[in-house]
């Protein structure tokens, strides 16, 4: 169960890292998810040095896997984490696409 007060506690740090642009230092494909994720698979996973310094690991989305390489720039967006809960709550998070 994903608990709404803490979705509610991590909305200052989630909306701290949207539109935050970086580049790709490395990545991989993952192909047999944890059970929440399987309906996702395959998806990449990257590691993205940001522009302001830091470096973030999350989910690259709308791209193909074969396209995926090092130094491609990325932005930071809101996203659909999982399927919601049997209670409905529908966790989002940040995932980065292609620019």
């Amino acid at each position: 169960m994903v608990s709404p007060v803490k979705i509610w506690r991590n909305q200052k740090k989630i909306a701290s890292l949207i539109g935050k642009q970086g580049a790709i230092v490395s990545w991989t494909s993952i192909r047999v998810p944890p059970a929440d994720y399987s309906n996702l698979a395959p998806y990449v996973v990257a590691l993205i040095a940001l522009d302001d310094g830091g470096m973030m690991m999350t989910q690259l989305v709308d791209c193909d896997m074969e396209n995926v390489k090092k130094g491609q720039r990325v932005i930071t967006v809101v996203r659909r984490m999982t399927h919601s809960s049997d209670d409905g709550v529908i966790p989002y998070g940040v995932k980065a696409v292609p620019i």
